[in-house]
């Protein structure tokens, strides 16, 4: 009687533990996209980035100021808006920051620099 009980209660223990450890969260990351590449070049570096929702993007100003993070296209019910911002950074290292929210709807999101748009300095995320 006593090795079934203690077979039990090691069993019910094993399903907690494994319990516990499935349900503690990934930790998000922080990526760094410069904006304008150490060349000179009027872009997003890098131009592509794949994230998971959650995760945060650190844009930083580089070079060729000014820059700014515009989210104009996205899946279905993206807030688009709330990833954005139309605020111009202008001194190299100051940062925008935009964090994916965890239900953040998968898909691309497509952003530009406002004032350098024309010039082909577009991006994307890929929140998978």
């Amino acid at each position: 009687m006593l090795k079934k009980l203690g077979l039990f209660l090691s069993i019910i223990l094993f399903a907690c533990i494994t319990f516990a450890v499935g349900a503690i969260p990934v930790a998000a990351e922080t990526y760094t996209v410069k904006m304008g590449a150490d060349n000179g070049v009027l872009k997003f570096v890098p131009d592509t980035l794949q994230i998971k929702p959650g995760d945060t993007v650190n844009f930083v100003m580089n070079k060729l100021a000014p820059h700014n993070v515009v989210f104009n296209k996205g899946p279905d019910g993206a807030n688009l808006a709330a990833l954005s911002s139309s605020k111009l950074l202008f001194a190299p290292g100051q940062t925008y920051a935009t964090t994916f929210p965890q239900d953040v709807p998968l898909g691309i999101y497509q952003y530009y620099c406002q004032p350098h748009r024309g010039a082909g300095m577009v991006a994307s995320i890929t929140v998978e």
